[in-house]
């Protein structure tokens, strides 16, 4: 169903489904055109974990989905302020909250007060920005080269990058964005098998970010649900 939720800076739409009570799981899209690749991805894990009695919200934050602030005027700031607002709706009704973030969708959860974080595929910051100075070359060509120190500082605010205006106030709060890591809040990384980096399970499948077009991977969802759901529970006691 669609509902909405309440933040400092104003209203914004939400995804609801599964069970109206118990612990709710808070998703979180990668940044720019990687969200409009797994969304739809996103969504059939949502619907996965429903089957597993395990509720779940997929919010609208601001300068995505249907947000009335526009792409060029949001900052990661407005973004962990709007998450943290709607981990407080559910607080505020007794609910537990559990981050999922995908990719750089685990920068999101940074100012939430979670009962634990899953993510997979995680990004960091730097390493986000690095991909978008790759992507906005590509654009360009020959006709003018960018790097991280340039990118952030282009002429003319908002930068255009894969079709998305993003502010250079975006760009910095990026630059030294990490995922939430601390030791006495469980979180819990997957990646996929094709990545070395470390990870709590390595898992078999194509990373759907990587892909030209949207697209679905209902099998791995499942997979990906199973672990959420028990990780969940284990949190949960």
């Amino acid at each position: 169903m669609i509902d909405h939720y309440d933040w400092s800076g104003g209203r914004e739409a939400m995804i609801r489904l599964g069970p109206d009570d118990g612990p709710v799981v808070i998703v979180a899209l990668p940044l720019f055109e990687e969200a409009n690749r797994t969304r739809t991805f996103a969504v059939t894990i949502m619907r996965a974990l429903a089957q597993r009695g395990v509720a779940s919200v997929l919010p609208d934050l601001p300068g995505t989905g249907e947000s009335l602030v526009a792409t060029e005027d949001a900052t990661l700031l407005m973004m962990r302020e709007a998450h943290e607002g709607l981990v407080l709706h559910f607080d505020a009704s007794g609910r537990q909250t559990y981050a999922v973030g995908l990719r750089s969708g685990a920068l999101i959860d940074a100012f939430s007060l979670m009962f634990g974080r899953w993510h997979l595929s995680p990004q960091s910051g730097g390493d986000l920005l690095r991909e978008l100075v790759r992507m906005k070359n590509a654009e360009v060509g020959r006709a003018e080269r960018y790097d991280v120190h340039t990118i952030i500082g282009a002429e003319g605010d908002p930068i255009i990058i894969a079709g998305n205006r993003i502010s250079s106030a975006m760009l910095a709060d990026i630059s030294g964005a990490s995922p939430f890591d601390h030791a006495e809040i469980p979180r819990r990384v997957l990646r996929m098998d094709s990545d070395a980096r470390p990870a709590d399970r390595k898992i078999n499948g194509a990373p759907l970010w990587r892909r030209a077009e949207p697209d679905n991977d209902p099998a791995l969802a499942e997979t990906l649900a199973d672990d959420i759901a028990a990780w969940v529970r284990s949190c949960a006691g």
